[in-house]
């Protein structure tokens, strides 16, 4: 499969800010929703790539949807996370922790 502007420019970024850059595997799919791109890292790196309260992801997210309006596509970027890697977050308000995999943020729309 040929690689697309969108997702040459994910795998760049993304090489670009992580410890182990030859880990860094995109996969790319399309359906009715447009172009989806799922980015998977060694768990090592996972922390830069998300960012503090993931601000990295967000803007990572937010250039790969100006790339896509230039081609006139959608574009969403899943992270992908190995099941060891996730955590129980607590609620905040004294009910039962959430569990990330229960949190889905793959589909943060913006509005540009």
């Amino acid at each position: 499969m040929a690689r697309e502007m969108d997702q040459e420019f994910v795998e760049y970024v993304v090489k670009g800010i992580v410890g182990h850059p030859e880990d860094v595997e995109t996969e790319r799919t399309i359906d009715e929703r447009g172009v989806l791109i799922t980015l998977k890292v060694n768990p090592a790196d996972m922390g830069y790539v998300i960012g503090r309260q993931g601000q990295t992801a967000r803007s990572i997210r937010t250039l790969l949807k100006i790339v896509g309006a230039k081609n006139n596509a959608r574009v969403n970027l899943k992270i992908y996370e190995p099941e060891g890697s996730r955590r129980a977050h607590s609620a905040g308000n004294g009910e039962q922790p959430v569990a990330r995999e229960d949190i889905d943020t793959s589909a943060v729309d913006l509005q540009l």
